[in-house]
């Protein structure tokens, strides 16, 4: 089991991230790519969803467990 204190510990600017659950409000389902944009507090990140084309559709403050950091490099 994932700890995901931890997992939000780890997050910081400027972080690619994936939704762990929908956030239907904002039209976000799990999953969606995103990257942090700034630390609004211990456990709060806005976030900001963009197109392919670089467009942002939505910039949202989230908490950290609702967030997986993405690695595209080996650790």
């Amino acid at each position: 089991m994932v700890d995901l204190r931890v997992m939000s510990a780890l997050l910081k600017l400027p972080d690619v991230v994936a939704l762990m659950e929908d956030v239907p409000q904002h039209g976000l389902r799990r999953g969606q790519v995103g990257t942090v944009v700034e630390v609004l507090g211990s456990d709060v990140f806005e976030v900001e969803f963009a197109d392919n084309h670089g467009r942002t559709y939505a910039t949202v403050s989230l908490r950290g467990g609702q967030l997986m950091p993405l690695h595209y490099q080996s650790a």
